[in-house]
């Protein structure tokens, strides 16, 4: 997935499939929900799985976040090569 300038694309973490990694990029939210998302530990640079998808559970050094799907569609990713 690259943009015509080489650049990966972002995609909205709510779009990603089970099992599938990736790693946040950015995030867009109102002031309440940012506010959580950090403390949740979601930080740009960090990687995630995808563990479960309703409601969207995503692993993230070593711990277990759950989102619910219009908070993952603010949380922006990039998608990470599947190791062989």
């Amino acid at each position: 997935m690259t943009s015509p300038g080489g650049r990966e694309q972002l995609i909205a973490l709510s779009s990603l499939s089970l099992g599938q990694k990736a790693m946040l990029v950015a995030f867009s939210f109102d002031t309440e929900h940012g506010e959580r998302i950090q403390k949740a530990g979601l930080n740009p640079g960090e990687k995630l799985e995808v563990m479960r998808l309703d409601p969207i559970e995503i692993k993230i050094r070593g711990y277990y976040i759950s989102l619910q799907k219009h908070e993952a569609d603010h949380i922006k990713v990039k998608l990470l090569k599947p190791s062989r």
